[in-house]
């Protein structure tokens, strides 16, 4: 049995929550949450790899438990969020490890690797972009938000904050409902409820133009790195379509693609497999 351990580091202006479990000489797998969520997403996931590995889920600066600096002495960029989880790793001893991405951690994620692809022993991609194929046309109003950040355009993507939208993310595409559990999303809304937490997150929807632009130096990075890359990705996805998935076999030929029937929170109802794959998916490169 490896118990689930919680820490607090502080890292800079930001204080980062993370759950660790697993041996700490094992290889290392890192979890990257992405909107509206924290590692609470990996709730069940951590257990069924810390046997074999040491798991650590971090929560970004404005999600989850991490403390929360002012936007007045902090940059909500996706940038800024990459460094914080690099000088993160440095806090805790973090060296080499493989690396799990979703949502906004996937473009956190591509930028650490990219700084440091010595570090990277494998990714792990569970909805986690990286080509412009995989953006659907529920990307509609925030690229308008992008092309136009006026007033207006800024209050429209609030509707991305409410209840009723989160839980939406998380039950749409799900073969069954019953298995998500409420407090997921009901934990996510009370934690960006908190004040000032939606004007960061409407930072990062602006900012996220930034990481699309980013795309082609990522492809330069798989191609010329090789990292070994497993994607294991809800097929219902509203934002983040299967061609997305498939892309990555452009710069990586070897890269292994699975598509579950299941939406975006696919840890919600395919934890078993997806555990089940990233153990043998780990274990082909030894680690």
């Amino acid at each position: 049995m490896n118990p689930v351990v919680f820490h607090r580091t502080p890292v800079g202006d930001a204080t980062i929550f993370h759950r660790e479990a697993g041996p700490r000489d094992a290889p290392a797998v890192l979890l990257l949450h992405g909107f509206p969520t924290s590692s609470h997403m990996f709730r069940h996931l951590i257990p069924r790899l810390a046997d074999r590995f040491r798991v650590i889920a971090p929560d970004l600066p404005g999600f989850g438990f991490s403390e929360t600096p002012g936007r007045d002495r902090f940059a909500y960029t996706f940038d800024h969020l990459a460094q914080v989880m690099q000088d993160f790793t440095d806090a805790i001893g973090l060296e080499r490890h493989a690396l799990y991405v979703f949502d906004y951690g996937a473009p956190v994620g591509w930028r650490m690797a990219m700084a440091r692809p010595e570090r990277i022993t494998a990714l792990i991609t569970q909805n986690g972009n990286a080509y412009e194929v995989g953006l659907s046309d529920g990307w509609g109003q925030t690229r308008a938000y992008w092309d136009d950040p006026s007033p207006a355009n800024r209050d429209a993507m609030r509707a991305m904050l409410t209840l009723e939208t989160t839980r939406w993310q998380y039950v749409h595409g799900a073969p069954d409902e019953s298995q998500v559990a409420p407090e997921a999303y009901w934990l996510d809304v009370a934690l960006m409820s908190r004040p000032g937490n939606d004007e960061i997150q409407l930072d990062l929807f602006l900012d996220y133009a930034n990481n699309v632009a980013l795309y082609p130096q990522v492809h330069a990075y798989f191609a010329r790195h090789r990292p070994p890359l497993l994607a294991v990705w809800g097929r219902h996805d509203p934002f983040f379509l299967p061609a997305g998935a498939e892309a990555f076999r452009r710069d990586l030929p070897d890269a292994e693609v699975h598509l579950l029937d299941t939406g975006h929170f696919a840890l919600e109802t395919h934890v078993d497999e997806i555990a089940q794959r990233m153990r043998e998916f780990l274990q082909r490169q030894a680690l």
